[in-house]
């Protein structure tokens, strides 16, 4: 479907926002840094090209990733940046401001549902989140950083909120000499069976290349994904959060 494409500041964060002519059914809520940001527009023709529902996606600019979007203090992994703690502020300000503008500006139903997505540490970010609220519908967790100190204690200690959550990962993204990188795999496997214990809707899907490769394409069919799983639960009107 056609998409419209508009730009605005929350809070003085910029965030772009792509739709169809239709009211958004679902809205998807993606983190995005500078590179993401240069491919926005090709992923949401591809969300477009395969989402069964009408959905708006609302991209917003993170200024500091290693710390906006990091549930807790770490060291670091590559240069001298250490993680920070910024994630609660990051998603306070998703529920309490954006959401609320997006809703009065679009019009819509204070329930509609939510997807939270992302790529890299903004994958985390979007597993963390369901975590902490019942908010999202879904996330999708597209190359998600769940080599992260601690995560898996974190995750299987917790039961997640959302209904859904697909997982993806580069089948060369393990394949690396830095060795916190390296745990990527084991960790991505132990987090979809995690997951699966605790009785989550959850698909871990392998893409080619490294952590690099086609960001666009990957979180395109990450939230398609999940839109799916929103479309099937609709159709058999069972409520999804």
């Amino acid at each position: 479907m056609p998409l419209n494409k508009t730009t605005f500041d929350f809070s003085g964060v910029p965030c772009t926002y792509y739709a169809g002519e239709a009211a958004p059914a679902a809205l998807l809520i993606q983190p995005a840094d500078e590179h993401d940001l240069a491919v926005m527009d090709n992923e949401a023709a591809l969300i477009a090209d395969g989402a069964p529902l009408s959905f708006g996606l609302a991209a917003f600019r993170v200024a500091d990733w290693d710390k906006d979007l990091s549930p807790w203090p770490a060291p670091p992994v590559f240069g001298d940046e250490s993680f920070g703690d910024g994630a609660a502020q990051t998603l306070a300000t998703i529920e309490e401001t954006l959401l609320p503008a997006l809703i009065q500006k679009l019009a819509l139903d204070e329930k509609v549902p939510v997807i939270l997505g992302g790529y890299s540490l903004a994958g985390l970010f979007a597993l963390w989140s369901i975590y902490q609220t019942d908010r999202f519908a879904a996330a999708a967790a597209v190359s998600p950083s769940v080599w992260f100190p601690d995560w898996l204690a974190y995750a299987g200690a917790r039961t997640p909120k959302a209904d859904a959550v697909y997982l993806s990962l580069g089948g060369r993204e393990e394949k690396t000499r830095n060795p916190v990188m390296a745990t990527v795999g084991a960790a991505i496997r132990r987090q979809h069976e995690i997951l699966k214990d605790q009785k989550v809707s959850a698909v871990l899907e392998w893409n080619p290349g490294n952590h690099f490769k086609d960001p666009d394409k990957r979180c395109a069919r990450g939230f398609v994904w999940c839109l799916e799983r929103l479309e099937k639960k609709s159709r058999f009107s069972i409520k999804f959060r």
